[in-house]
């Protein structure tokens, strides 16, 4: 596995490597890996000849107060696991290297982004699309794989590549679960004892409410999802319906893809978790 901290060499080699015909698959990440992030490894190797993993903590898309100095980072253990896995090239530039002055202009999102992760995290997308966007410039990837678990990053990530005609297919790779069903996130190792031990009830509350508005068995499933939540030991920022990938507000009437999320505050941990299904209705 190569190494590589800068932006020119890291450009270098996928000019390179696309000169030779080969297709590379990158998989961006904030490090602190886990099976999650080896998912999506392995679906690049899958699909590509070559797999980038980047492993860059973005400040621009943590908010005041939020964990960034906090956020969990473990370097030595991430460069094994990326390795042991058959990542071909780990890309770790630093924040100087990715932002060596005050940035003049960024990606600004105008959709989606007013809405469960963005409503309580004003100006987060803003700071995913352009560290992604940056990222996308110094890898120049084929493919690029995001997991579903963010499943409205994945939304304006698409739209992002689709508005600025950017040739790059965007993969979204299933969530990874834990045997008790909690979503695999670098986050979890913060999670408390018991606030561990009841946290699988976010994914099994998200099943148990899809079920019953797919098959009409309550008139408001949503709003009962959200009282069940409600006596966990975190703060629920949401629990919402919406119509995917436009993520407009839904009441399970609709045809098409449908997004079931939440989020749940914790003490040190935010954790976020979804469902999403196809239905044909009318």
């Amino acid at each position: 596995m190569k190494k590589i901290t800068t932006i020119r060499e890291m450009q270098k080699i996928s000019n390179d490597l696309s000169r030779q015909g080969n297709a590379i698959g990158f998989v961006p990440t904030m490090g602190y890996l886990h099976e999650g992030h080896m998912s999506l490894v392995d679906a690049a190797a899958e699909q590509c000849d070559t797999v980038v993993m980047s492993i860059f903590v973005n400040p621009l898309q943590f908010g005041e107060g939020e964990d960034f100095e906090s956020y969990p980072r473990n370097a030595e253990g991430d460069r094994k696991l990326a390795e042991e896995r058959g990542v071909d090239i780990l890309f770790i530039p630093d924040a100087e290297e990715m932002y060596p002055r005050p940035m003049t202009s960024i990606v600004k999102v105008k959709q989606g982004t007013d809405v469960l992760c963005g409503a309580s995290r004003p100006g987060h997308f803003d700071g995913v699309a352009t560290v992604v966007m940056k990222l996308f410039q110094a890898v120049r990837p084929s493919k690029a794989f995001f997991g579903q678990k963010d499943a409205q990053q994945v939304a304006v990530v698409s739209n992002m590549v689709e508005d600025y005609h950017l040739n790059i297919e965007i993969i979204p790779v299933p969530v990874k679960r834990e045997k008790d069903g909690l979503a695999m996130s670098s986050r979890n190792v913060r999670l408390l004892k018991e606030e561990r031990r009841e946290a699988p009830l976010i994914y099994k509350t998200l099943i148990e409410a899809a079920e019953k508005i797919q098959s009409d068995k309550i008139s408001d499933p949503v709003s009962e999802a959200r009282s069940k939540l409600a006596g966990l030991s975190g703060t629920v920022d949401y629990l919402e319906l919406r119509t995917y990938p436009d993520l407009k507000e839904a009441d399970g009437t609709e045809s098409g893809t449908l997004l079931l999320a939440a989020a749940v505050k914790y003490e040190q941990a935010r954790l976020i978790d979804n469902v999403m299904w196809n239905q044909q209705k009318g």
